[in-house]
């Protein structure tokens, strides 16, 4: 359990209040909540951008509440909520600052943070393993299934049993081994028992209480429900992906915002490129099937060659028919030379759905080698949509911005969000789409123009010309949360005009930037070419000099 040692934030707490106050008046999207009273006390903190917020409403299912800084003994106590995007890289969900380690804390923190997403509760979400923050989770997100991080209970155990780890240099792979390659439940008790009776340690506490909670932790148990891992092995290196390299044990609170707003920038710019080679270029196919076609029109690159991997094992890990009964069919695939880890796959030809021990789907919600070997030797030909999950697609960030389960806002801070995200994501894919070549930017800009005429026409007429009933009793309103209160103030008239006319210049701004990066882009294209072709003169030269 955790000492709940209070960790004083000092001047630096108002410094990010500050900055808090700062955004959100820049943008409405903007949340940050403060527990206690308005004014900064050395209570908890939490924010999220419009940015995390509309990330979360597109790969919210599985989230990640990394808490690092407990256990590495950092400055500040830095906690974030992260995700995956389509392309399998790490994506902000939110930001807190938590100074105590009391149940309390975690709990205001985990329903903050589910406030300012909506209300909207995740499939998974993934923790270091910690009594207090499991009782917090269990309370906030109680259909939420909760998972460890193997990595927090691989470093604990190295801790707990280092005698161990030094007198017996091999009992660490053999541990890993024994989590990670366990195919089925009496394989992973056979081998723990080993494990336990090899290096007589059948007495170890530690172990023990491990063991009894391996099914919020080993793999094995938890394959049934979708984390978004990119296969059945946790990331090695913990929780903390997305800052690191930025936030650290040495981070400052004075430091903290700048290093945040880098990390942000850095996974920003690489969401950019990862669109531009999925939309820019081609992969190569490796087999005739229409369904790998499919896969690579459909699949942003990551997820496409992950897909592609499993496609090109069906080859090597036939299907046999063990059982037909009907509709359903039940098969044994299994690697050449490996029959004894066959896995067993049900195929329901009049639903198109297929059910595999594996359970690679309902972890990574990319099908596995085992279910496409046996739409081989059913001869299905393309992909059954159920197998094509949108968070993976090259559109996961196209369509509704909420879920259609999710209930629709009730207050005008709530809708007002909704608009104005909705409005940013149609604006950044305009903007994309519009920067591709002059022809279609003069387009773009026209039509810009135009739609800015309409609005001011109607901005002019004042809020009665507005559609929303809250518009029409008295503008927006704005408000930032303190604990369980909510500051409502309202923005006038001449305020709103303004912020219209700043979110206008700052639109034409980005069209004018695009166009410049799609110009030096296409130089530093030609560029690679020129130099690629110089590169080929010289192989070529090389060879001829070589056969003479």
């Amino acid at each position: 359990m955790s000492s709940g040692r209070e960790r004083a934030l000092g001047v630096g707490g108002q410094h990010v209040l500050d900055y808090l106050k700062r955004m959100q008046a820049e943008n409405p999207a903007f949340f940050y909540a403060v527990e206690g009273d308005d004014d900064y006390s050395g209570g908890n903190i939490f924010w999220a951008d419009a940015t995390a917020r509309m990330n979360y409403t597109h790969f919210g299912d599985a989230v990640t509440f990394d808490t690092t800084y407990r256990t590495n003994r950092h400055r500040v106590p830095f906690a974030s909520f992260t995700g995956l995007n389509h392309h399998g890289q790490p994506v902000l969900f939110g930001c807190a600052l938590i100074v105590n380690d009391l149940e309390s804390s975690f709990i205001w923190v985990l329903q903050t943070w589910l406030h300012s997403m909506a209300g909207r509760h995740p499939v998974s979400i993934t923790t270091d393993p910690d009594g207090v923050i499991q009782v917090a989770v269990s309370q906030v997100l109680p259909g939420t299934r909760h998972r460890f991080c193997k990595w927090g209970i691989f470093r604990d155990t190295q801790d707990k049993l280092a005698d161990l780890y030094q007198s017996h240099p091999t009992f660490e792979f053999e541990f890993k081994r024994c989590i990670n390659e366990a195919e089925t439940i009496d394989e992973f008790e056979a081998s723990w028992e080993s494990l336990l009776q090899r290096y007589y340690i059948t007495d170890k506490e530690w172990l023990q209480s491990i063991y009894s909670a391996r099914e919020q932790w080993v793999p094995l148990f938890m394959r049934d429900t979708f984390f978004g891992d990119l296969g059945l092995a946790e990331r090695s290196e913990g929780l903390n992906t997305f800052f690191d390299g930025y936030v650290n044990a040495s981070t400052t609170i004075q430091m903290l915002i700048k290093q945040c707003e880098k990390a942000v920038a850095n996974w920003h710019e690489k969401e950019l490129k990862a669109d531009y080679d999925t939309t820019n270029t081609s992969p190569v196919l490796k087999t005739p099937s229409p369904m790998e076609k499919q896969a690579a029109r459909l699949f942003t690159r990551r997820i496409f060659m992950k897909f592609q991997e499993e496609l090109v094992e069906t080859l090597a890990n036939p299907a046999t028919k063990i059982e037909d009964s009907g509709a359903v069919s039940t098969y044994r695939v299994a690697k050449y030379g490996e029959e004894r880890k066959a896995h067993t796959v049900s195929f329901n030809s009049f639903e198109m759905k297929a059910n595999c021990s594996c359970q690679m789907f309902e972890y990574t919600g990319i099908i596995c080698r085992h279910i496409l070997a046996v739409f081989r030797a059913e001869n299905v030909l393309t992909l059954p949509s159920q197998y094509i999950l949108k968070r993976w697609t090259r559109n996961a960030k196209i369509g509704s911005m909420t879920d259609e389960n999710a209930p629709e806002p009730t207050n005008p801070r709530e809708s007002l969000t909704v608009r104005y995200n909705n409005l940013r994501q149609e604006a950044i894919k305009y903007v994309e789409d519009g920067a591709k070549s002059i022809y279609i930017y003069n387009v773009a800009m026209d039509a810009l123009q135009e739609a800015a005429k309409k609005v001011a026409v109607l901005k002019n007429k004042g809020p009665g010309a507005a559609l929303d009933g809250n518009l029409a009793n008295g503008g927006s309103k704005e408000f930032h949360a303190s604990g369980e209160n909510h500051m409502l103030t309202f923005q006038s008239v001449d305020e709103k005009k303004k912020k219209i006319r700043e979110l206008t210049a700052a639109l034409e701004s980005t069209n004018q930037r695009c166009e410049v990066y799609r110009t030096n882009l296409l130089a530093i294209l030609k560029d690679m070419e020129d130099q690629k072709l110089k590169l080929s003169v010289k192989v070529q030269n090389a060879r001829l000099s070589l056969k003479e």
